[in-house]
């Protein structure tokens, strides 16, 4: 049996709001352990769409999304946050205002509290679904953009009709010499911005749009050459293309955590907006999994309620210290930290 790792608070999900709650919880002295069921920091924005620009972080006005898991890396790096990646939590019990943690791979934890940062919780992409894709899937199929610059210059195939595969029409059609976008509908749920870009590059001839779903790959000898499509009216289209993309969204499942006995709501968990604590006192929820009135799926919105999830954590843990508002510019911690004298 492993030896118990002892811990002022345990972070489950390792993906922004998961790395901005490190940060948060630091500026208040208090230490986390991350444990993610992915094998590397980032969530979805390094998983699915590393490339994709993001534009609401305040004073950047663009930042790619692996940019910015790496931008939060260096920034809790002073707090000496410790990593337990591949790991997907399988049991937690509450035991005299603390909790017990265990693992997949094992590890065990004393955790005095613990904050869940996993996005819509574990999940897999939806599939193309179509006969032999997934002897393709990782070489000529994909469901993510891990690198722009790979295809330049190949004819591409996109399905769906959200904001990851407009963004991408959008985003190939200047380098790509062919570029064909396949949804179900002739209705996107895509930013009406980006659906108004992609009529544009459509009208230009740059991008071509059919209305339709994917029906067989097309091969030769042991390679795919491209994909059928059939579409609305019945015609079956022969699209060659060097790669296919499917974005059609995730199947989120909470998992494990939808057992720690949390009050739901649609599959998410319900928090308070005070100290964004769930309805078990002493675990707390941020970002994507949580859920309240008003409620705005935003990396913005996230990363407020870290920052008032962390004094909700302290004075769970700490309830006899007096708490005060903790300016990065005058922080003891981060001076200490960084090694910056204090004014």
């Amino acid at each position: 049996m492993s030896e118990t790792i002892q811990t002022e608070v345990v972070i489950v999900g390792a993906g922004p709001c998961g790395l901005f709650q490190v940060f948060e919880l630091g500026l208040l002295g208090m230490r986390a352990h991350v444990l993610d069921s992915l094998k590397a920091p980032g969530g979805q924005c390094t998983e699915l769409y590393p490339d994709k620009p993001i534009y609401d972080i305040p004073a950047l006005p663009v930042c790619g999304a692996q940019e910015l898991v790496d931008r939060l890396m260096q920034q809790i790096k002073p707090f000496e946050p410790v990593f337990h990646l591949g790991e997907e939590v399988m049991e937690v019990k509450p035991r005299d205002r603390r909790f017990d943690v265990v693992t997949s791979a094992g590890t065990r934890f004393d955790a005095g509290a613990i904050v869940i940062a996993a996005g819509v919780g574990s999940f897999q992409p939806r599939r193309l679904g179509v006969p032999g894709s997934e002897t393709f899937e990782g070489r000529s199929i994909h469901y993510r953009v891990k690198g722009a610059d790979d295809y330049r210059n190949k004819r591409l195939v996109i399905f769906g009709g959200g904001d990851s595969a407009l963004d991408w029409v959008i985003e190939f059609a200047a380098t790509a010499p062919s570029v064909t976008l396949v949804h179900r509908r002739n209705e996107f749920r895509a930013a009406p911005a980006s659906v108004a870009r992609m009529r544009e590059l459509e009208a230009a001839g740059r991008v071509r749009f059919i209305e339709g779903l994917a029906d067989s790959l097309m091969l030769e000898g042991e390679s795919m050459t491209g994909v059928r499509v059939k579409a609305a009216d019945g015609a079956v289209h022969e699209l060659p293309a060097d790669h296919v993309f499917a974005f059609f969204g995730l199947h989120p499942k909470l998992g494990p955590v939808a057992e720690w006995g949390m009050e739901l709501e649609r599959k998410a968990l319900k928090v308070d907006t005070e100290k964004f604590q769930t309805t078990v006192p002493g675990i707390f929820a941020v970002g994507d999994i949580n859920t309240y009135p008003g409620k705005k799926k935003l990396i913005l919105s996230g990363f407020h309620e870290a920052a008032l999830a962390a004094f909700g954590i302290q004075s769970w843990l700490y309830p006899e210290k007096k708490q005060f508002l903790q300016y990065t510019t005058t922080s003891p911690v981060m001076q200490k930290r960084l090694g910056v004298a204090g004014s």
